[in-house]
């Protein structure tokens, strides 16, 4: 006897299901799931993982990947949420990280739209508060849009990005027929958070001809050049970063090259790999369809470099590695000698072993305070942290089971980050169906502070306060059980910090009648097939049978669904 095949093709409901059910006190919040396959050891970072994952294929009627609620987010990497943006970020929103502008800390995220099929994106920058109000949104300068790919601050007072305009242009030289008449325009710009101001503003076709591109315009893999949205994307900037001396480093993807750019007259100071590198590099130093180039150190003729190596380059669809240089992805650290014009392998952060990651697009690599690194494999949806020799220490997926296939992640970061909402606690109440007790569940999205919810049972109507319990707050929502028939009345609960401070008191609830999935229940009854195909019988599966409680609940949905066909 076996589970009817049926099952196996409605499997995109049991990750739907996965995303449910997670939060009583928040029902509204359906956060991905890390799926962590390396537990962070002793020697990982402190802090808090900052993400914005996605689907990478559009859902179907019948198929359905990625979280379901895109979004920033605040994890620990133990896996449990801090903090949710969905709905605070309310359109498509990447490259979500900390910084500091004015003195104090902020985070930031582009939001706007997304075009999977040629990796551009379009809006502005919202920058938040640490009470997760919105401060400020900052958009490019000479009428142009701001593209997803960067903004990085500058001595907490400017901003970096980058925008993608595409230009008409006769790209005969370069295999180009009549119709095919658009090129994208790289450009950089540097303004002022506060005012909008631009300061300094690079445009690629001013200073790099598209003889450098390496994915020329036909066949077409980085855009064909007959309309403006389908423009020939010779360069592609991913990253700006600045220097001390105001000089600018840029990555350009499609030239599979970094720039160093002068900050005052625009020049090209050097090229590193591509057609034209002013570098010598080994093998184990070259790259290609990088990310993420960031200096880390710069002394006399030495520079350092941390990047993130996709080697790879595809669409969003199909196999996605259509181009490759290597057989995985890595993130890397270079050193530079502008004297011998020489580049060297300082350290590779290379896919733990039995984890074949090479993405096709996104990614990136950060060294932490501590020396560890963290490598986010972009669109293989995953994150790595390792010691600064490469051993990994940390490995997580952006989503879990069936909706971890196809979710992606532009960035991923680690900060410390102390976040203390401006909304009041979510708190709810909820009796047993068997009648021996009430659960009192309490959750705060994004507070950083709370050690400690206290429950109160408010006993009359002048808002006196009977205490129910303590308990330590160990993750995204807190739960005290109150045993007992009698039943309890209105309650409420109280955040208290480290030190005894009590941070925010939630409003009062009555108490609700709980209703839970069934597989809490902890049996759920399926039908089964023979061989034939045909209807023998039916299964109990007891919870966990199956080593996943979400699955036995998938499939009771399935079956509801069908019956109700």
């Amino acid at each position: 006897m076996k589970l009817l095949p049926a099952v196996y093709t409605a499997s995109f409901l049991l990750g739907l299901a996965s995303a449910d059910w997670q939060f009583r006190s928040r029902p509204d919040l359906a956060p991905p799931r890390l799926n962590i396959t390396i537990p962070a050891t002793k020697d990982a970072e402190k802090g808090y993982l900052f993400i914005a994952p996605f689907a990478g294929y559009p859902d179907t009627p019948t198929e359905q990947h990625g979280p379901r609620q895109a979004a920033p987010y605040i994890f620990r990497d133990n896996g449990d949420l801090v903090w949710s943006g969905y709905g605070i970020y309310s359109i498509w929103a990447t490259n979500f990280q900390v910084g500091r502008w004015k003195g104090k800390d902020v985070l930031y995220s582009f939001e706007g739209s997304h075009n999977a099929n040629y990796g551009h994106g379009h809006g502005h920058i919202t920058f938040l508060d640490q009470h997760y109000e919105t401060i400020r949104e900052l958009r490019a300068g000479n009428h142009k849009l701001v593209d997803k790919h960067e903004f990085t601050i500058v001595d907490e007072e400017t901003g970096l990005i980058e925008v993608y305009q595409p230009v008409p242009k006769d790209l005969s030289a370069w295999g180009g027929s009549p119709e095919q008449q658009w090129i994208v325009n790289a450009i950089i710009q540097e303004l002022d958070i506060a005012t909008g101001k631009l300061l300094f503003e690079w445009s690629s076709l001013d200073h790099v001809s598209p003889d450098e591109a390496i994915l020329p315009l036909n066949p077409g893999q980085a855009g064909s050049g007959y309309n403006s949205s389908d423009a020939w994307d010779y360069f592609h900037i991913n990253s700006v970063a600045k220097d001390p001396s105001g000089n600018y480093l840029i990555s350009a993807r499609d030239a599979c090259a970094l720039h160093k750019i002068n900050g005052t007259d625009g020049s090209i100071i050097w090229r590193l790999n591509g057609k034209l590198s002013n570098f010598t590099l080994p093998a184990n130093a070259k790259f290609c369809f990088q990310h993420d180039a960031r200096w880390l150190s710069q002394h006399d003729d030495v520079e350092i470099i941390s990047l993130y190596d996709n080697s790879a380059h595809g669409s969003e669809h199909g196999t996605g590695r259509e181009v490759h240089t290597s057989d995985r992805s890595s993130g890397k650290i270079l050193r530079l000698n502008t004297t011998s014009w020489t580049a060297e392998l300082v350290q590779g952060y290379y896919p733990p072993e039995g984890y074949p990651l090479l993405s096709k697009s996104q990614g990136s690599t950060q060294v932490l305070p501590s020396g560890n690194v963290l490598v986010n494999w972009g669109s293989e949806g995953a994150l790595t942290e390792y010691t600064a020799d490469g051993t990994p220490i940390f490995h997580a997926y952006v989503d879990s089971g069936y909706l971890g296939l196809g979710a992606e992640n532009y960035r991923a970061y680690k900060y410390n980050w102390t976040g203390i909402p401006n909304e009041d606690p979510a708190i709810v109440a909820l009796e047993s169906d068997d009648g021996s007790g009430t659960t009192v569940y309490v959750s705060w999205n994004g507070d950083t502070e709370t050690a400690v919810w206290r429950f109160f049972e408010v006993t009359d109507a002048f808002g006196s306060r009977s205490f129910l319990g303590e308990v330590q707050r160990t993750s995204f929502e807190t739960k005290l059980f109150v045993k007992g028939k009698r039943g309890v009345g209105r309650v409420a609960a109280e955040a208290v910090d480290t030190k005894g401070r009590v941070l925010r008191v939630t409003g009062e609830v009555g108490v609700e009648r709980e209703v839970v999935p069934d597989w809490e229940r902890g049996r759920v009854r399926v039908k089964c097939a023979g061989d034939d195909g045909g209807v023998v019988g039916e299964k109990v599966l007891g919870k966990g049978e199956d080593g996943s409680r979400w699955e036995e609940y998938g499939i009771l949905k399935f079956f509801r669904g069908a019956r109700d066909l």
